[in-house]
């Protein structure tokens, strides 16, 4: 079962934990209509494309509405605390939850208690309540962008905001951002970090960035992050090894973008359109003999150097 989990900024939404079913007009959730153009819904309809691409099972997606004042996020948190075990999962996906380090505390607890470890992915908040309760190194992925690396970089920040001036203007400083964060266990087994170049990142190192085909366009699209997380997503799902998987999901990410020839005022809905088309391109731009040398890894460094 692949679980995702998520709030949508929407007043009154009530926890909704059903399967998510593509529709004509968007992804049906018990019933209710989600609007897809907004990140959490936005990474659930692209798991759903996804997994309907290549015949997977629909996500079990658990979404409430939260318009921060926690209360959305509060329901989540308790349903996949209260059900984790009984699901028994083999992929989990959190994206936009208000953190709150107790009860995520509490459902990194019922996970452990669960007959096999799941595969862990996290972005946005759920990214950033990992990192501030410890647990960062129990995840198998983070995704984030350039801005939420500097985060993890910094030991001290609690939250993005407070990310100490000095590393978040380390922009243009990706590898030693990734250093940083590993160095001080602030990062999942693999880090995907989203930008105009998207790095792949495992043990201290980036293993692979990609910046083409480029798309300019993609950068003011609202959601083009959480199509990433969400090709990803149901990638680890089908069983791909994940730096497959990472190097798939960065690739079609841009193809979809390409193909669907946006403007800056196209909606991400577009995009997701596109996706079935760009992975297929993506499969056979991986079987591409530089691409397949590209894949012999180097061993991940033992010692990470830097940090002060």
């Amino acid at each position: 079962m692949l679980v995702l989990a998520g709030t949508i900024p929407v007043q009154g939404l009530p926890l909704l934990a059903g399967q998510g079913i593509l529709t004509s007009e968007g992804l049906v959730i018990n019933g209710h209509l989600l609007d897809q153009n907004r990140g959490t819904a936005a990474m659930m309809t692209t798991v759903a494309v996804v997994c309907q691409q290549y015949g997977l099972d629909a996500p079990l997606c658990v979404v409430a509405g939260d318009i921060g004042k926690r209360d959305g996020s509060s329901k989540v948190y308790n349903y996949l605390t209260e059900h984790v075990s009984e699901l028994n999962p083999q992929v989990m996906v959190f994206h936009y939850i208000m953190p709150d380090i107790l009860k995520n505390n509490r459902l990194i607890k019922a996970i452990k208690l669960v007959r096999q470890k799941p595969l862990l992915i996290a972005d946005a908040g759920s990214m950033y309540v990992a990192k501030a309760g410890g647990h960062a190194p129990y995840y198998d992925i983070f995704t984030p962008d350039m801005g939420e690396l500097a985060f993890l970089a910094d030991e001290k920040a609690a939250h993005p905001a407070y990310t100490r001036g000095f590393i978040w203007h380390m922009n243009e400083q990706a590898s030693e951002l990734v250093q940083r964060a590993y160095h001080w266990k602030n990062a999942a087994d693999i880090l995907f970090v989203k930008g105009s170049t998207d790095h792949i990142c495992r043990g201290g190192q980036i293993y692979h960035s990609m910046s083409e085909p480029s798309i300019p366009e993609l950068e003011a699209i609202g959601g083009t992050g959480d199509t990433i997380t969400g090709i990803l997503s149901a990638l680890a799902y089908r069983g791909i090894d994940l730096i497959d998987a990472c190097l798939i999901a960065a690739r079609a990410n841009r193809e979809a973008g390409r193909l669907a020839r946006p403007t800056p005022a196209t909606q991400v809905n577009k995009i997701i359109e596109c996706i079935p088309q760009a992975l297929t391109l993506s499969e056979k731009w991986l079987m591409e003999p530089e691409v397949a040398a590209m894949k012999i890894l180097p061993e991940p460094a033992v010692e990470n150097t830097v940090v002060h």
